[in-house]
């Protein structure tokens, strides 16, 4: 697996289409030796298949587990079925109708009046649709909060052809000043939002993914959210005819172009340059970029989300002249450089460079960047990070840290008074010489960390086995690993956990423990790549609340336990 596994490729492990089997208290253990691409192989195979109208009585099957929960119960819900019945009715019992209009019903009291306000309410008018759709969708869009609204349409925007993660789209609402609340609690507000339009039935699980990390838009959703913000906002492909012309006649906000085929089929970069009034630009595949092209007349951005584009270099110098720019996402470019003036961007949120392996410094100026959230140095060739670093105290997530030595400091140091850190992934573990440093990332101290990355260098190949050069890794390189690791112990809150390339024979000691060690409230644990770990602890499985864990590639392991 190539390096961009914290947080996105490595997500693509946990799935669901291997065999597994059931835990004692309910929860799901995949134990494999496949290498990750292919499973990533396997679920590209996922089928599609057309979904008839639903009988009536499976409809309100279908109706009631949609409702059921949020202070619903079953026998509440059953008193209801007149009513449910004409709603299923008037939804022409297709599933998606029912389950838009579940979601809806969730979020009322199991009360007559409430469900019969929402069957007399049964009225769409919106037209140019699916008539039989629309009314479900277009109820539970009237139904959101004036905050949520536009988080719902800005999801629409999202490329089916690209997988977006939770906190991603989160940070491009919270970039746009949709998401309310303190400074403090954004992120968690935001994901308040994800959670609900998912209890909404407006955006779906991926079930390849854990967590539901990754949520779908189905396309009759879609197209009624794009419907919507028509005004606003341009979904468009380079395949579609008259693309140019719908750049250029009108004035959008937000501009969503899918850029993929020949070289022929490509959008050139100047002919964006007439939406000065640009708020929100994602760009995915190789958008043409010629010397002497800038970023100068987009000033109003507030979210730049390219992926794919060669010579990015080209527009990197104008990228400090964005002095709005909130999200900055640059993903599996060949950008080299980041400007040294990008202190100059006070208003800075966000930057993932993920995939960017031509990129191999971050200018010393980031540490300056104050109001930085969220920062993504995965699969970057970015091998150390500038000295100020504790500086961000802002940082919420922060995946692809290098755990970097140079004499006697060590950049984990820079990690200790990152206090408020959601989400962590910290790689080249094995470049630490000493525990010592490992402690003084306090990882322990950091109460609000729920997911943690800690990765080294792989020493297994792609039939499972150790690299020829690494055939035996010395027992002083082990020792010293697992003491590294020991000195990493998260906090209690912690919920997922994923260590991937560890060399160690033994787990760290904080992970042999059970319902009073750090990982009490461990939900999701996944193991790749444990080249010398002979054994497994039993304890693994008694956790008071794992739900998922699975093991990747663990080619020596003897036993499960001490018996």
């Amino acid at each position: 697996m190539d390096d961009v596994w914290e947080h996105q490729a490595w997500e693509d492990v946990l799935q669901t289409p291997f065999v597994s089997s059931t835990l004692a208290h309910g929860s799901r253990v995949l134990v494999t030796t496949r290498h990750a691409t292919v499973a990533r192989g396997m679920m590209a195979m996922k089928p599609y298949h057309h979904v008839n109208k639903l009988d009536p009585e499976d409809a309100w099957l279908l109706l009631k587990k949609k409702v059921v929960g949020n202070g619903n119960d079953e026998a509440q819900i059953e008193l209801l079925k007149d009513i449910g019945m004409d709603i299923i009715t008037k939804c022409e019992c297709l599933p998606l109708a029912v389950k838009v209009i579940g979601g809806l019903l969730r979020q009322k009291t199991a009360k007559r009046r409430d469900w019969e306000n929402v069957r007399n309410d049964f009225i769409c008018s919106v037209s140019q649709m699916h008539e039989e759709l629309n009314y479900a969708i277009y109820l539970s869009y009237e139904d959101l909060s004036p905050s949520m609204k536009p988080c719902f349409l800005y999801y629409s925007l999202l490329l089916k052809s690209t997988v977006f993660f939770a906190d991603e789209i989160v940070g491009m609402w919270i970039s746009e000043g949709f998401v309310h609340g303190t400074s403090h609690d954004l992120e968690e507000i935001g994901k308040e939002y994800y959670d609900e339009l998912i209890q909404r039935n407006l955006i779906e699980p991926n079930m390849r993914y854990t967590d539901q990390r990754v949520c779908d838009m189905h396309d009759v959703v879609r197209s009624f959210a794009q419907y919507m913000a028509r005004n606003e906002a341009l979904v468009a492909k380079n395949k579609e005819i008259n693309i140019a012309d719908k750049i250029s006649s009108q004035k959008f906000f937000r501009l969503s172009l899918e850029t993929m085929g020949s070289e022929s089929d490509e959008i050139e970069w100047y002919s964006l340059q007439s939406q000065t009034s640009l708020r929100t630009l994602l760009s995915v595949g190789n958008i043409k970029i010629k010397p002497g092209d800038s970023l100068l007349v987009f000033s109003n951005l507030r979210t730049l989300h390219v992926q794919g584009a060669n010579n990015f270099d080209s527009l990197a110098e104008s990228l400090n002249q964005l002095k709005h720019l909130r999200y900055l996402s640059i993903e599996r470019s060949n950008i080299s450089r980041l400007p040294g003036s990008i202190s100059k961007m006070k208003f800075m949120q966000y930057i993932s460079l993920r995939g960017c392996k031509s990129l191999v410094n971050l200018p010393s100026s980031v540490v300056t960047l104050k109001y930085l959230r969220n920062l993504n140095l995965a699969g970057t060739g970015i091998s150390s990070i500038p000295n100020g670093f504790r500086g961000l105290t802002n940082l919420r997530i922060l995946y692809g840290f290098p755990a970097h030595m140079d004499g006697d400091w060590c950049s984990l140091e820079e990690l200790g008074p990152l206090s408020q850190l959601i989400n962590l992934g910290i790689r080249g573990l094995q470049n630490v010489h000493s525990s010592s440093f490992a402690a003084k990332a306090r990882i322990g101290e950091k109460v609000r960390l729920s997911y943690l990355v800690l990765g080294c260098t792989s020493r297994i190949g792609h039939d499972g086995q150790l690299v020829k050069d690494e055939e035996g890794i010395p027992e002083e390189q082990q020792r010293q690993i697992e003491e590294v690791f020991n000195e990493l112990s998260p906090p209690s809150g912690l919920e997922n956990l994923a260590i991937n390339w560890y060399f160690g024979q033994r787990l760290p000691r904080w992970m042999m423990s059970t319902a009073a060690g750090p990982l009490v409230s461990l939900r999701i644990l996944t193991l790749d790549d444990l080249a010398c770990c002979t054994e497994l602890p039993n304890g693994l499985c008694r956790l008071p609340c794992l739900e998922f864990l699975q093991i990747v590639r663990a080619p020596v392991i003897k036993r499960v336990g001490p018996d």
